[in-house]
């Protein structure tokens, strides 16, 4: 990994003067401490509530999104931290740059109700890393706090950052979206549920020690080696072969079984590996011949119901031009988690609207961003947590938006693409 450093000159002694202006400044740190924990101690302020949904709203149609973000190749919880040696920091960044700039430059900064990104907070402080574990008792003390309390705490401890790209100083990038599906399924193969999701191989790990790719998807659908190696491993079966690559394409998701009895059990499915193919886009693929003009997922799903009489073959192509392949492993959670959101890269739960993929080569894991973004499907200024990542997910000003789980959230999702610019909140 190649870092850019700045090279600090050595400095000639403080003088009187300046040595009083370090006082005034430590007291006033001292005193605006002191102010905080206050509020916080007489705060008669409610518990979290339920995060908000806004994101969640009819979006307009954007501009065709040829790309979508893919769940990374490692399994989860391996990311590295913020405050790990080798993570991006204000001094040095791989990919980014990270520039000063006070809070009133920060817009929005006064508008944000930052009740449910505390929710996402308090899940960052389950794996927060070395450089915030120290703001988790306070983070955790403020969930009885105000909104106003909230800010003032922030503004004294952190320090916001303009991300810029390390080449060209640009601080212009762009945001998508993703989400957490959920379809109707079954644990066994039967007539209408005929789409398999798989469990890895037994073979995938010698694969991976070899660094020779496993079955294509067009193999895995037509090799006779390929079945025999993945039966038994049947994990659930869904209706739609759309749904199944939009799984393998978001990395995780929910499934909803019917039993006999009419009850439904809901069941996670996590990533638990890949067969080492690239990802390649079908929208791009449907776009470069001008088979379509929206490459969302519901301009994807209206051609393929176009198409899947007249031409079957082609759609079969479509599916095939993407060779990677995506297993999965039911993820078991008891009480409270079972709602929460998906496992992230940082390895802690992702909050609906207030968690963000990034490049872990611009922003490490556990980050709290501040990120501006106007366009056609939404007008977000809030306070986000680099959370996740996607290999599809490259650059200084690049972010991923958890929209949540369900339809629509992933109607949202399909239609994002707009403007994006992000501030990194660092400790002081």
């Amino acid at each position: 990994m190649v870092h850019h450093t700045i090279t600090t000159k050595m400095q000639p002694a403080p003088s009187a003067s300046s040595k009083i202006k370090n006082m005034k400044k430590i007291l006033w740190h001292v005193l605006g401490a002191l102010i905080v924990g206050t509020l916080v101690s007489c705060s008669t302020g409610s518990r979290l509530r339920v995060p908000v949904d806004e994101y969640s709203r009819p979006a307009s149609r954007a501009e065709p999104l040829p790309n979508a973000r893919v769940a990374p190749e490692l399994p989860r919880a391996t990311g590295t931290l913020a405050g790990m040696p080798g993570t991006p920091n204000p001094r040095a960044s791989y990919r980014s740059r990270w520039v000063p700039v006070p809070w009133g430059e920060v817009p929005g900064w006064q508008n944000d109700d930052l009740q449910d990104a505390w929710n996402a907070w308090l899940q960052n402080c389950e794996r927060p890393g070395p450089l915030f574990a120290p703001l988790c008792q306070n983070v955790r003390q403020l969930s009885l706090g105000s909104v106003d309390e909230r800010r003032v705490w922030m503004m004294g401890q952190l320090q916001p950052y303009r991300v810029e790209a390390a080449d060209t100083g640009s601080a212009d990038g762009l945001l998508t979206s993703y989400y957490e599906p959920l379809f109707d399924a079954s644990p066994v193969q039967r007539p209408g549920f005929e789409v398999p999701l798989y469990a890895p191989p037994d073979a995938l790990n010698e694969v991976r020690r070899s660094g020779r790719p496993w079955f294509s998807r067009q193999e895995i659908d037509t090799s006779s080696q390929a079945r025999d190696a993945l039966r038994g491993r049947e994990v659930a079966w869904l209706a739609d072969p759309v749904d199944a690559l939009v799984l393998h394409i978001q990395g995780s998701g929910r499934v909803r079984f019917t039993n006999s009895d009419g009850s439904v059990r809901v069941v996670r499915l996590a990533f638990a590996g890949a067969n080492e193919w690239p990802y390649q886009s079908v929208g791009r693929w449907l776009l470069d011949r001008g088979l379509i003009r929206d490459a969302s997922w519901p301009g994807i799903k209206a051609w393929i119901v176009a198409t899947q009489q007249s031409n079957p073959a082609l759609v079969q192509e479509m599916f095939w031009s993407n060779p990677r392949y995506v297993f999965f492993r039911e993820e078991t959670r008891t009480g409270a988690e079972a709602n929460l959101g998906p496992r992230g890269a940082q390895g802690v739960p992702l909050t609906a609207g207030r968690s963000i993929a990034v490049d872990k080569d611009s922003i490490p894991y556990g980050t709290p961003v501040w990120m501006a973004s106007a366009g056609p499907n939404a007008n977000l200024q809030r306070l986000v947590f680099a959370q996740d990542t996607g290999s599809a997910i490259v650059g200084a000003v690049r972010a991923d938006y958890f929209a949540g789980t369900g339809s629509d959230a992933g109607d949202f999702a399909g239609r994002m693409k707009q403007p994006l610019r992000l501030w990194v909140l660092w400790p002081r």
